[in-house]
């Protein structure tokens, strides 16, 4: 399926058709497991959107502004990158961090580039296209709607390319995840491509735990609206406030562990079930978990999926890294 904002912009639709009983067994599944959990992706409904871009301004969360001042810094250095290519960006949002790289390009050469965002969300590509066209209308835009992780072979073959999977998205896999998703990118990569990839570092256990207990409780409301987008979808009846928002750093595993932890006793009725669902008082629904890397993680990741590290970028306490990777 296309969507044509103008003559620039085409959005094509890859994602396999997942039909609404698939989504709710995986669900029921994840909730009837050992350690009951919910996948991430149910985070961003209109509301969880909302709330995530809301975190990434808040004062505790540190990743959003340090990277931001990163990109500048590389903007600088490698702008002269961006010209014939195509910028693919993975996980494509609100385009703040895109548009530090595209501004710091002459209109000339912004002219031979064309955007690729490519995520899961049909709705997050259509923003983040609208939002960049009308920043800079000089640029073509070829929008993808599919699963990275699976669908790398549906981009573009012949082109050039400049890759960007900012924001530490990809703490979110396991290193074995991590490494695999890097060893499929590198396969389809030509020589002499770039990807810049942020990683959230590993640091002082209470700067990590701040950034995801902040002052405001805007990151408990986020973790509690999944509940809300489980009810949706299979119409179950959690209250959210019969949990409470935990999230702690595993330092074995160098993971934010995110969790919504039952403060009473609760059966939760749902239709496609028999019997309630029920979850003792201090038991967890695993939600999320974000990954923290070390420079020896990052220099691994790099040399096994056959790229060179061309430049590390990062701030004075070390707190966040963006590499510059070139497939060798």
């Amino acid at each position: 399926m296309k969507f044509i904002y103008n003559s620039l912009i085409k959005i094509k639709n890859y994602l396999p058709q997942q039909t609404h009983p698939d989504i709710e067994t995986k669900i029921l599944t994840d909730l009837t497991s050992e350690q009951k959990r919910i996948a991430s992706m149910f985070f961003y409904d209109k509301a969880g959107s909302q709330l995530f871009e809301q975190i990434t301004n808040l004062p505790e969360y540190y990743l959003t502004q340090t990277e931001i001042q990163l990109l500048k810094k590389a903007a600088s250095v490698i702008s002269n990158r961006f010209r014939d290519v195509d910028v693919v960006e993975f996980g494509s949002g609100d385009c703040t961090k895109i548009s530090i790289l595209f501004n710091a390009i002459s209109k000339h050469d912004r002219k031979t580039i064309r955007y690729v965002p490519f995520d899961v969300s049909n709705a997050a590509v259509e923003k983040s296209s609208k939002l960049l066209i009308d920043a800079f209308p000089e640029i073509s835009i070829y929008g993808i709607v599919a699963d990275f992780m699976t669908q790398l072979d549906v981009l573009p073959k012949k082109t050039h390319k400049i890759f960007c999977f900012l924001g530490s998205t990809i703490g979110n896999f396991s290193l074995d995840k991590a490494q695999e998703f890097l060893n499929s990118l590198s396969d389809i990569m030509h020589h002499g491509d770039l990807l810049l990839i942020g990683f959230d570092m590993i640091k002082k256990k209470s700067i990590i735990e701040q950034a995801y207990n902040d002052a405001q409780n805007i990151t408990e409301k986020f973790n509690k609206n999944i509940l809300n987008v489980v009810n949706s979808y299979i119409k179950t009846d959690f209250n959210p406030e019969s949990f409470e928002h935990v999230a702690f750093y595993n330092e074995s595993l160098s993971r934010i562990e995110m969790h919504l932890k039952a403060i009473e006793d609760v059966e939760i009725i749902c239709p496609k079930l028999t019997s309630p669902i029920l979850i003792k008082k201090g038991e967890t629904i695993h939600t999320e978990n974000s990954y923290k890397f070390s420079k020896e993680h990052i220099f691994s990741l790099a040399k096994n999926a056959q790229f060179d590290i061309e430049q590390l970028f990062t701030d004075n306490q070390e707190y966040f890294t963006l590499a510059q990777f070139i497939k060798n």
